[in-house]
C-alpha cells in the first residue's frame, strides 16, 4: 500500500515538473521572438525613410543625395567622405588665401608651377645619367576629340535652355517666375556690390558646401518652416494679382 502511494506521488511530482518546464520553455521563446523582432526594428529602422506625403522644399520627391546626382560630387559636398571633402576644402581656402590674401595673380602662379615642375623635370633626367638610373618617363597627354566634342554639346545645350528660360520670362506669361527671377538678380546685385568676384565664388563655395549638410541634417524642421513662409507667399501672390487685375480694369476703362 505504502508503495503504491509513493509511486502515485512520484507521477504526480513528474507531471507537475513537465508542466514547469513546458511553461518556461514557452515563455523564454516568445521573449526570444520579441527580442527578435525589436532587433530587426532597430536594425531596419535606424534610417528614417524618404516620406514623399510631407511637404519638402522646392517640391523635390526624393532625397537630397540623389537631386545632387548621387555619386562622388553628392558625397563630397555631403560630406560623406570627410577626407576627400576636408582635402578640397583646404585646397579651395590655399588658392582664396594666396589670390585675396597675399594679392597672387592666376597667371604669375600657373608660371612658377611650369617652372617647378620643369626645373624638377630636368634636373632628375640628367641626375638619372650619372646615377646609372632610368630617366623619368613623361606620360604624353593628349585630349580626345570626342571629349571636346561632348563638351561642347553639353554646353551648348546648357546655353539654349538657358535662353529659352530667359525668353519665356521676358513674354511676361509668368508673373511669379519673372517676380522671383527679378528678386534673385536684385540679391545677386547687392551681393556683388559688397564683394568683389573672387570672394563671391569663395562665399558660394563655402555655402554649397556646408548648407546641404545642414539642410539634410535639420531637414524636417526647414521643411516646416518653408512651408508657412510658402503659404504666406501665396496669399501675397494673390493680393499682388488682385492688385494687377484692378489695375489692368482701370486702364481698359480709361483707354
Amino acid at each position: 500500500m505504502a508503495e503504491h502511494v509513493e509511486s502515485k506521488m512520484e507521477e504526480i511530482a513528474e507531471k507537475i515538473s513537465d508542466k514547469v518546464s513546458e511553461k518556461i520553455h514557452r515563455k523564454s521563446s516568445s521573449s526570444s521572438s520579441s527580442s527578435d523582432s525589436d532587433d530587426d526594428k532597430r536594425s531596419h529602422g535606424h534610417k528614417v525613410p524618404f516620406k514623399s506625403k510631407v511637404y519638402r522644399l522646392f517640391g523635390r520627391e526624393k532625397p537630397l543625395h540623389q537631386i545632387l546626382g548621387a555619386g562622388k560630387s553628392a558625397d563630397i559636398l555631403l560630406w560623406r567622405n570627410k577626407r576627400v571633402s576636408g582635402s578640397v576644402l583646404g585646397g579651395v581656402t590655399a588658392f582664396w588665401f594666396l589670390f585675396e590674401v597675399l594679392d597672387y595673380h592666376l597667371i604669375t602662379l600657373i608660371c612658377h608651377i611650369l617652372i617647378l615642375s620643369l626645373s624638377v623635370l630636368f634636373l632628375w633626367s640628367n641626375a638619372s645619367n650619372f646615377v646609372n638610373n632610368s630617366p623619368p618617363t613623361i606620360p604624353e597627354v593628349v585630349i580626345p576629340e570626342k571629349s571636346l566634342i561632348k563638351a561642347a554639346s553639353c554646353l551648348t545645350t546648357e546655353i539654349n535652355r538657358a535662353m529659352n528660360v530667359v525668353r519665356t520670362i521676358a513674354t511676361g506669361k509668368h508673373l511669379k517666375t519673372f517676380l522671383g527671377t527679378i528678386a534673385g538678380l536684385w540679391f545677386i546685385s547687392v551681393l556683388g556690390s559688397c564683394f568683389n568676384f573672387l570672394i563671391l565664388v569663395y562665399v558660394v563655395f563655402l555655402l554649397s558646401y556646408t548648407v546641404p549638410v545642414l539642410y539634410e541634417k535639420y531637414e524636417d524642421e526647414v521643411d516646416a518652416y518653408a512651408e508657412k513662409a510658402m503659404i504666406e507667399m501665396k496669399k501675397q501672390y494673390v493680393i499682388l494679382e488682385k492688385v494687377m487685375a484692378n489695375l489692368n480694369k482701370e486702364k481698359k476703362k480709361d483707354n
